[in-house]
């Protein structure tokens, strides 16, 4: 077996979906390895499950640097060299980063987005969803390009809305769906298997089933 590619998560809450991408790679066969966690903000309580999951943290505070993002970045990726890091999962972390720490990560950068992107980019997503009447929403993770939500997507899924979701309870289904995309993009990535072509991402060794979600079923 090859080795497993260094990852780091980084976070500014809870890190739910961080604590999906360490139970996978908790299993030895999974090819990548959570080398550290960072967040953005000492009291985000995803430091403390990593902790409790035995791997590395640390905390970069955005604010001392103020307005002043590219020196933030750059004291974030020493942070991330010091740590071997190879590869960058984006949980929940709520900042947006420069064309030069992107380009430092890209190819290398994945994101979950919330949403069937390209539709509902940014915040609100579900709120935005339900507003619209679409009958289907869901989650994506993407490769992390300098716009924002706009990389080539990796994986997606979706389900059904129905009549009386609101964006609480949207949210709790669509995060079922992040916790299962996200540890699966990671491993195409870790595996060497995606590849970017005209900003379309292929994976090497899957071809699209006929499998389809229609709603609503009558």
């Amino acid at each position: 077996m090859t080795s497993r590619k260094r990852v780091a998560i980084l976070i500014s809450g809870r890190g739910s979906n961080m604590a999906a991408l360490i139970d996978a790679a908790s299993n030895p066969a999974y090819p990548a390895d959570i080398a550290l966690v960072v967040s953005n903000r000492p009291d985000a309580a995803g430091l403390e499950r990593a902790k409790a999951a035995g791997i590395a943290t640390a905390v970069v505070d955005h604010i001392p640097f103020g307005k002043d993002r590219q020196s933030f970045e750059r004291v974030l990726q020493a942070e991330l060299e010091a740590h071997r890091v190879e590869l960058v999962c984006l949980a929940g972390f709520m900042r947006l980063f420069t064309p030069w720490f992107v380009g430092q990560w890209l190819g290398r950068m994945l994101n979950v987005h919330p949403a069937l992107l390209p539709s509902f980019r940014g915040l609100d997503t579900h709120a935005h969803a339900i507003a619209a009447g679409v009958k289907i929403h869901g989650a994506s993770v993407h490769l992390v390009v300098p716009e924002m939500d706009s990389g080539p997507l990796v994986a997606q899924a979706a389900l059904a809305v129905r009549d009386d979701d609101t964006p609480a309870t949207l949210a709790e289904r669509v995060l079922a769906l992040e916790h299962r995309i996200y540890p699966l993009a990671l491993r195409l990535l870790a595996e060497g298997r995606l590849r970017v072509e005209n900003g379309r991402c292929r994976i090497e060794g899957w071809h699209a089933s006929d499998a389809t979600l229609v709603v609503p079923q009558m």
